[in-house]
């Protein structure tokens, strides 16, 4: 291979920048020269008033409320009620019900602990003072104990016999559990909530006819009913999913250090029956019908990973669908929805950004990417524990929790103020339907009495025109034009019209759609009527 050296300069003002030097040696060894994006100082001087400004930081003492990182997740986009799910309050008040239900249980089965103990933590369920358990575990390095000592503090009777025989995984992991649960309702409840806003319209379009794209590439035409389905059909498969997650997520239970149960069993003086029996009203009064069979100190973390691979489902439908509304937005044919007073740009005052779509995107992409972690984590447990699942955990289990619930907000807002406009549908289905109609008028002819091979040669030599037409000149698709002119077509000038209706040609997808939506979507709205009826607390205001 033979290097040829190009000089080219660009000059700006009196300065000549090179963009490639014909010395060879600067070629090689890119250090020996001046870069060139480096500004001269001389001739960008700022006036006085900048001159002794900090581009790098601020003064400590401006603006102290605000010097904290804040996650935008939580601060920017996160709902009340997922919040509320991965709230302290919600984690530390269930860690003290699961003492509860603990000491309870075992008073049940004959551990003296008194009903006044009992009382008394029941009493206190909801007064924490976080400070104090901070002092606690900074004291400890110890959370768990931290919050024992706090518990005790305002519950002084049953400090002796709270977390009486239980290990940490005990309160963390059923408290994660439950967490998990309660955050799986609210998404089953607006994943259904997403299918009945989504199934009227495709009820509205179920026969407005519309170009199909494979490839990105006009194909056979389907109908903008039709296409929300396949959105849906994604949506459905979700829903399945988070119910069958319901239906069988198990709590983990009273297990022990490393799942033996071997501190219970001494606790019950040897009694086999009564550990078992301990773990099943422990699960009962905590609202499972299922628990872990086997365990080590943790429940397996692959139900982590199956719970991320889910909200990581929804997330991909999410996707697609906004996807898809972005591509449409820029075809003109459909808009999400855009307020009275909402800047599409800055600077370019004329644009209507698809910009809920786009931010679903984005927090989908994150979401799509938390899987692997819970994969890594749950393959690098050894044995029957370790802690370096704890840090990740606390991470990507809520966060994932917490942007789906915003995707699903979003879904509902734009598949509710969706807009399509008909006549920029019709206009792009009628620039591609005369070339698809040509088999059509191709087999009337014969009909009529025409020479297939000679009719289709005409018609080859009549789209092959009409295209360059199209993409040559950038004028309209003038095929049908050509063939009214046409002397051997002459069998169907008078009907030409009829034979480029664009419902001949959307197959079964009007069909399709009635019948998916009586089929798929009605069975389960119906089951789940209860959802259907609770309002979403957070709006989309952003």
């Amino acid at each position: 291979y033979c290097f040829i050296p190009i000089v080219t300069s660009f000059h700006y003002r009196d300065s000549s920048i090179s963009t490639l030097s014909s010395n060879p040696s600067t070629l090689s060894n890119p250090s020996s020269s001046k870069s060139n994006n480096t500004i001269n100082s001389s001739s960008t001087k700022m006036s006085d008033i900048f001159s002794d400004i900090d581009v790098s930081g601020f003064p400590d003492d401006a603006l102290p409320d605000h010097q904290k990182y804040e996650h935008p997740l939580v601060q920017r986009y996160a709902t009340k009620e997922m919040s509320s799910i991965f709230s302290p309050a919600m984690k530390f008040t269930t860690w003290r019900k699961l003492w509860l239900a603990l000491a309870t249980a075992e008073q049940e089965l004959g551990i003296d602990i008194s009903n006044e103990q009992l009382q008394q933590m029941k009493d206190q369920l909801y007064n924490i003072d976080f400070e104090k358990a901070n002092e606690y575990e900074s004291k400890f390095r110890h959370d768990v104990m931290g919050h024992v000592h706090a518990f005790g503090d305002v519950a002084p009777l049953a400090m002796p016999i709270i977390h009486l025989g239980a290990t940490s995984c005990y309160v963390g992991d059923n408290t994660d559990i439950i967490q998990l649960k309660e955050a799986l309702k609210l998404v089953q409840r607006k994943l259904v909530q997403t299918l009945e806003i989504l199934k009227t319209f495709a009820e509205k379009y179920a026969d407005l006819p519309t170009l199909g794209f494979t490839h990105y590439q006009p194909a056979q035409l389907t109908t903008v009913g039709k296409r929300c389905t396949l959105w849906m059909q994604d949506l459905l498969l979700d829903y399945e999913r988070v119910t069958y997650e319901l239906e069988h997520l198990p709590m983990r239970g009273v297990k022990g250090t490393t799942g033996t149960q071997a501190t219970f069993l001494e606790l019950f003086d040897g009694d086999h029956e009564k550990v078992k029996q301990l773990n099943s009203k422990v699960c009962k009064a905590m609202g499972f019908d299922k628990v872990i069979a086997v365990s080590g100190q943790t429940y397996t973390r692959k139900i982590d990973y199956h719970i991320l691979s889910l909200l990581s489902g929804i997330a991909q439908s999410a996707y697609k669908m906004c996807g898809d509304i972005r591509l449409l937005a820029n075809l003109k044919e459909v808009e999400e929805p855009f307020a009275k007073n909402q800047i599409g740009s800055s600077a370019m005052a004329y644009k209507r950004n698809p910009m809920r779509s786009e931010r679903c995107c984005s927090l989908s992409r994150y979401i799509m990417s938390l899987p692997p972690s819970a994969a890594n984590t749950h393959a690098n447990q050894w044995f029957e524990r370790t802690l370096d699942d704890s840090a990740i955990r606390r991470i990507i289990l809520p966060e994932g929790f917490l942007a789906v619930d915003v995707v699903l907000n979003l879904l509902m807002n734009i598949a509710d103020g969706m807009v399509v406009w008909p006549n920029v549908v019709q206009k792009h289905v009628m620039e591609e339907l005369p070339f698809m109609a040509t088999e059509v008028i191709l087999m009337e002819c014969v009909k009529a009495g025409g020479d297939r091979q000679e009719l289709h040669e005409a018609i080859r030599v009549h789209s092959m025109n009409a295209g360059n037409v199209v993409k040559g000149e950038g004028k309209a698709n003038d095929l049908l034009e050509r063939i009214a002119k046409d002397p051997l077509f002459e069998a169907v000038h008078s009907k030409l019209d009829t034979l480029v209706d664009p419902k001949l040609f959307i197959g079964r997808a009007e069909e399709q759609t009635k019948e998916f939506l009586a089929e798929e979507i009605d069975p389960v709205l119906q089951k789940e009527e209860g959802l259907l009826g609770k309002e979403v607390v957070d709006g989309v205001n952003v």
